[in-house]
């Protein structure tokens, strides 16, 4: 399939599709006139690339995952180095939820704070 056509299936742009090829990310082949083509491993390749830029993974992070689906697994999560980076955002994440919750804390605080005061000089 030409680039177009991956485009539309994956639902990304050919921009996009230049950009991970750029990172090394996906692979086509060139025609005889120089077009890229695709094969439908592709498709799967795309997905998941697009899937876990929603996730918050950025395209370093995506190789592993890459290196499993071109390997031949069904899942581009079951290999070691795919599940060492699952278990590294996950705990970046859980490590960014306990700083929101602490500035949710301390911003809740200030709020009644300011609130209190408010009601202080209502009060005057």
């Amino acid at each position: 399939m030409w680039i177009g056509e991956l485009a539309q299936r994956t639902g990304t742009s050919t921009r996009a599709l230049r950009y991970y090829e750029e990172h090394g990310l996906v692979q086509p082949q060139r025609a005889a006139n120089g077009y890229r083509s695709y094969d439908e491993a592709e498709l799967l390749v795309v997905r998941k690339i697009r899937a876990l830029l929603g996730e918050g993974f950025d395209l370093d992070d995506i190789r592993p995952f890459v290196a499993c689906l071109r390997a031949g697994n069904g899942s581009g999560d079951v290999c070691p180095d795919s599940v060492s980076t699952l278990r590294r955002k996950l705990a970046e994440v859980d490590s960014y939820i306990e700083r929101l919750e602490t500035a949710r804390h301390q911003l809740r605080g200030r709020l009644v704070a300011a609130c209190e005061y408010d009601r202080i000089e209502d009060s005057r």
